[in-house]
């Protein structure tokens, strides 16, 4: 029985191994053939040379960066005191953040141009800069549901209360606690929230194209309406960077666990 199950196992492995590689594999080999010639990395070079996409990319990269620096501020001082002093609230919390995988991009980007076009009380629509910061805003909200869970893991695999209290009995204030105590302790956790918030800005297309900013997700969906070669070898790279993004993940995690004390 052990081996039906065991032969069961690998063979569903092999099929989704299948499942996942040979479109891959056929999207890298089709990004091959601009040339007629043979294979080459034509595409590639036209693509990575292409102004345009040196332009949105580094925008996108911009504003992942800026994303995980105001979502990190502002659920890590949350998450740390839900779970401190208002632990009955985590249900309440967790429903909230898991709302931007339940309602559609376009629908909360709709709310913001409603909210904050340039004939409301607080236009951010006016200027590039504004847009900008609501883009960002935007982000935020959609890495919640990542950026949360992770930090909150984080949290629950320390001793907060003790660690509060000890730092409290030392004299620290608030900020030094959550600066120099609870951030070196979910820092696994932090960098991880932080790639998964990189891996989905890259790739956004909804908000960034309804706002009209240059941002990668819209270059990716101009490129492939208009060429045939570049959008495979396009393809390719943002599941490269997705990917890498993923695989920091497993790094960060490996070297935060704790080592084993053998007897």
């Amino acid at each position: 029985m052990k081996s039906t199950s065991r032969l069961g196992a690998w063979v569903a492995i092999a099929i989704g191994t299948i499942y996942f590689l040979l479109p891959l594999i056929a999207t890298f080999e089709f990004s091959l053939k601009m040339n007629r010639d043979g294979y080459s990395f034509e595409a590639y070079k036209v693509v990575l040379s292409d102004p345009g996409f040196q332009a949105t990319f580094g925008y996108s990269t911009l504003m992942a960066v800026l994303t995980i620096i105001v979502g990190i501020l502002l659920v890590v001082p949350t998450a740390y005191w839900i779970q401190l002093k208002l632990p009955r609230l985590r249900p309440l919390v967790e429903f909230i953040t898991l709302l931007p995988l339940v309602i559609p991009a376009i629908v909360i980007v709709f709310g913001y141009l409603k909210l904050y076009n340039s004939s409301a009380w607080l236009p951010l629509t006016g200027n590039d800069r504004a847009t900008d910061f609501l883009l960002m805003c935007s982000y935020v909200t959609l890495a919640l549901p990542y950026l949360y869970r992770s930090i909150d893991a984080g949290l629950r695999a320390i001793d907060v209360r003790t660690l509060t209290e000890a730092a409290e009995s030392l004299g620290a204030s608030w900020p030094s606690i959550l600066l120099q105590v609870i951030f070196p302790n979910v820092k696994s956790a932090i960098l991880s929230g932080a790639f998964l918030t990189f891996a989905v800005v890259i790739g956004e297309f909804t908000m960034a194209s309804l706002l009209g900013r240059p941002a990668f997700g819209p270059y990716l969906q101009l490129i492939g309406a208009n060429r045939a070669y570049e959008p495979s070898a396009l393809a390719i790279i943002a599941f490269l960077v997705t990917w890498a993004s993923m695989g920091l993940i497993q790094v960060f995690a490996r070297n935060a666990r704790p080592a084993r004390k053998t007897a």
